[in-house]
C-alpha cells in the first residue's frame, strides 16, 4: 500500500491550498480517510477525516477553513484549507483510517 501526497509548496498567508493524497494498493472506499500535520519542533496532529459516508470531522484550528473530499473513483483523498496562516506551516500527511498506512508527507509553507 502506498499513498502519495501532492499540492504542498510555498503559499502566502491568507492564501488557499488543495491536498491531494492518492492511493495504490488499497481501494479507500472501504475506509476512513485522515489527513495529519507536523511542524517543525511539534508532534503530528490530527486535521480531518473523511468517513465511508463522508461524514467529516475537523481539528478546531481548521475548522470552518477547510474541506476534507473523497473520490473513491480515483482512490483520492483531498484537504482544501483557505484563509492560511503562518502557523499552517508544516508536512501534511494522509493515512487511511484503522491501519498504519501513511503517506509521505508535502510540506506546506506558509509566508507572511
Amino acid at each position: 500500500v502506498q499513498l502519495q501526497a501532492f499540492g504542498g509548496g510555498l503559499v502566502q498567508a491568507g492564501g488557499f491550498l488543495r491536498l491531494s493524497c492518492i492511493t495504490s494498493g488499497l481501494r479507500i472506499s472501504g475506509y476512513p480517510m485522515s489527513w495529519y500535520r507536523q511542524a517543525p519542533g511539534n508532534q503530528r496532529v490530527f486535521v480531518a477525516t473523511i468517513g465511508l459516508t463522508n461524514f467529516t470531522d475537523y481539528a478546531s484550528f481548521v475548522k470552518g477553513r477547510s474541506t476534507i473530499s473523497r473520490d473513491n473513483d480515483k482512490n483520492t483523498v483531498y484537504l482544501e484549507m483557505n484563509h492560511l496562516s503562518l502557523e499552517d506551516t508544516a508536512v501534511y500527511y494522509c493515512k487511511v483510517g484503522g491501519s498504519n498506512y501513511w503517506g509521505q508527507g508535502t510540506l506546506v509553507t506558509v509566508s507572511s
